[in-house]
């Protein structure tokens, strides 16, 4: 796996972000915190990667991206784009990464509790828990999504935590404003990176898969999902 050339695309959140690993150090990177839609700077973002590394599609091996949890909109946009470069690629494989788990390689170097902390609506978030201190890290807790208060009310923290993700300053200063025990990660690291989705790629060969089985993990019901049950409950009422 470490000889791999590896694409990674990250469109789960705020951050646009694309980057080019051999396997042995990161080629290429490039994060933006726009206001455009994903779909109108992530192409792009992949042209540039490559010719600026002097590759061509056909000459990687796999395209890694966040598949959820995130944005409805942006997951779609990032798991589409790679489908589309696989089917148009052929031998072009790809791997579906978790978010938060992507997030808690930012952390790599860190020892104690990483906990991947993202918002999924107010005062509930998309967590997981994971050991840092080795190579990689090593999962403690399933990806879920949860009640911030069942969650960090009362949490051991007898072991240094990092609190990595868009909601890691929230939940610091609501739960672990005292606590020196508890810190969040740099403002380099805070949010998603490509690189990261890389480094998970490489590290795990059961990630690799095919685009006719790449999908999103939501972790929650859709949108569309909670209108179809709304209106089937409301009809069952009538």
């Amino acid at each position: 796996m470490k000889d791999l050339r590896i694409l990674g695309i990250d469109t789960s959140g705020k951050v646009a972000s694309v980057a080019l690993s051999d396997g042995e150090k990161i080629l290429w990177e490039k994060s933006v915190y726009t206001k455009l839609t994903h779909s109108q700077v992530i192409l792009p973002m992949v042209e540039q990667a490559l010719a600026e590394s002097g590759y061509e599609l056909s000459q990687i091996d796999c395209a890694a991206v966040s598949d959820g949890p995130g944005s409805y909109t942006g997951l779609r946009i990032g798991i589409g784009a790679v489908k589309g470069m696989c089917r148009g690629c052929e031998g072009l494989k790809c791997a579906g990464v978790s978010t938060l788990l992507s997030l808690a390689y930012n952390c790599c170097g860190f020892t104690g509790r990483i906990i991947s902390v993202m918002r999924a609506r107010p005062d509930i978030s998309y967590v997981g828990e994971f050991d840092g201190g080795a190579k990689a890290p090593v999962r403690v807790s399933p990806d879920r999504v949860a009640k911030d208060a069942e969650v960090f009310e009362g949490y051991d923290t007898s072991v240094p935590v990092m609190l990595v993700g868009d909601n890691a300053v929230f939940i610091k200063d609501r739960y672990f404003k005292n606590d020196e025990n508890v810190i969040v990660a740099n403002a380099a690291c805070v949010l998603q990176r490509a690189s990261s989705l890389c480094l998970a790629a490489a590290d795990s060969e059961d990630l690799i898969t095919t685009a006719d089985k790449l999908e999103v993990s939501y972790l929650q019901a859709t949108k569309a999902e909670k209108d179809k049950a709304h209106s089937q409950k409301q009809e069952e009422e009538k």
